[in-house]
């Protein structure tokens, strides 16, 4: 009599206890069906009350407490009886079979549930939802690793100290230092700006400046058309401002091209879709395809911006959804995107009306939602004012950094130039303004409200 694999997995669930610690964990009820199901709950149920191992009698016993047809309960018996006996399968061999059925079942029930959305029978998920169900599946293994030994695995900690990380460089000298070398692998980076401040032309131009380092990039915008983000980084990598682009020759449009094609080896693919609609679901497809199609694989990708994007998990606001929720649910949906696709994800959220006009933006200018900063590894703010503008300066404040420090170089200034979409370091003087008026500012109020002056006269403030 062949004896199918399920059986062989709960024979060896009551006779090999380091087999069954190990695969417990991983293996759901659902994967078994009929009797093979039920038996598998009921032996997870007593190892979890008792610690070990049933034992076949045992096994009798409780199905002898079972409410079920008479039938059902012959045919459970008739399984223990199989079972009695240890099956002299080769433990490793078992145990590269198991995690091959689970991924199996896994997939097909994925594959099933996701047909039953489709023909709209679901009664809580809706078609945005199956490609997370699918990965969940595809993800499916037997992680050996039961965590970081502090003293065991000391060694390895201490190499992973001293590991050089491959990083994502700006061409921003600040912002290399506040990143210690750059952007990591698996981040949400996040811009922080008011309304028409700047958040896409810093984007555009770190996509125009990781392209010009050899990088591929992805651009999603839902903000703007594929050819007005085009336009600004055309603008940043030529030089020249947006204006000109209109009225530029084809000839000299095409040389410029072709120069911008030999000196880089990255590839920058621009995508639109329309505001609100599209998820981190939709995301990941695009980046499958792209590499299935192009044989593409993105270094750095940009989402502009974070807050016009859907949820796979909720669909929009609702009466049981507010926006912190929503939009901390985006913000988790898209730092797992950096995470599966071992990259470095830039993306922008406005200031709250308040923030608009502060020149001190803090984290609680964040609008919508106070999760989007919880969940970012890097959040910075630019800052304008008149001032400012006069001088074609962004200010830069850190907001939340796991980089570094956020107190090292809190605040540091960057020259802008908006018509060609380009930013750039400015002199050293005008960092040592900064950082003395920060200081300034840190000083304690007297009695006066006045600033104290470090040998502790007082200043009056202008």
């Amino acid at each position: 009599m062949i004896v199918e694999l399920p059986t062989h997995i709960l024979n060896h669930l009551i006779h090999d206890e380091p087999y069954c610690r190990q695969v417990i964990p991983f293996i759901k009820p659902e994967y078994f069906e009929g009797k093979h199901n039920k038996l598998f709950e009921i032996i997870v149920k007593f190892v979890a009350a008792h610690n070990k191992l049933p034992t076949s009698k045992i096994l009798e016993l409780e199905l002898a407490k079972q409410t079920l047809p008479q039938d059902q309960i012959t045919s459970l018996f008739e399984l223990v009886q199989e079972i009695t006996t240890k099956s002299d399968v080769d433990i490793d061999y078992l145990l590269s079979e198991t995690e091959a059925w689970c991924k199996d079942r896994a997939l097909y029930l994925a594959i099933m549930e996701s047909i039953t959305i489709i023909d709209g029978n679901h009664q809580t998920l809706t078609e945005g939802s199956i490609p997370d169900i699918m990965t969940d599946a595809l993800s499916v293994s037997f992680d050996k690793s039961v965590g970081h030994d502090y003293i065991d695995d000391a060694d390895e900690r201490f190499e992973y100290y001293n590991r050089i990380e491959e990083k994502l460089p700006f061409d921003l000298e600040y912002f290399n230092r506040i990143t210690k070398g750059g952007l990591s692998k698996k981040t949400l980076n996040v811009c922080l700006a008011g309304v028409g401040v700047g958040k896409s032309l810093f984007m555009c131009h770190m996509a125009a400046s990781a392209l010009a380092a050899g990088k591929n990039v992805v651009y999603i915008t839902m903000e703007m058309a594929e050819e007005q983000i085009a336009k600004r980084i055309d603008a940043n990598l030529f030089d020249v401002p947006m204006d000109s682009l209109e009225t530029m020759t084809n000839t000299v449009y095409s040389s410029k091209i072709k120069r911008i094609k030999n000196k880089s080896t990255g590839k920058l693919i621009i995508k639109e879709y329309p505001t609100a609609a599209a998820n981190a679901g939709h995301f990941r497809a695009l980046f499958n395809e792209l590499k299935l199609k192009k044989n593409f694989t993105p270094d750095l990708i940009f989402v502009d911006y974070l807050n016009i994007c859907g949820s796979s998990r909720m669909k929009g606001l609702g009466n049981s959804i507010n926006t912190y929720s929503l939009v901390k649910s985006i913000a988790e949906e898209i730092r797992g995107l950096a995470i599966e696709f071992a990259v470095p994800i830039m993306t922008a959220t406005q200031t709250t009306r308040s923030g608009y006009s502060n020149t001190d933006v803090g984290l609680d200018d964040t609008a919508e939602s106070f999760g989007l900063p919880a969940t970012a590894d890097l959040m910075f703010a630019l800052i304008s004012s008149e001032e400012l503008e006069e001088l074609d300066q962004f200010m830069v404040k850190q907001l939340k950094n796991r980089y570094s420090s956020p107190s090292d170089d809190r605040k540091f200034v960057i020259g802008v130039d908006k018509t060609r979409m380009k930013l750039y370091d400015v002199e050293q003087s005008a960092q040592d303004d900064i950082a003395a008026q920060a200081a300034f500012n840190d000083r304690p109020l007297n009695s006066f409200g006045d600033r104290e002056s470090p040998d502790h006269t007082y200043e009056i403030q202008v």
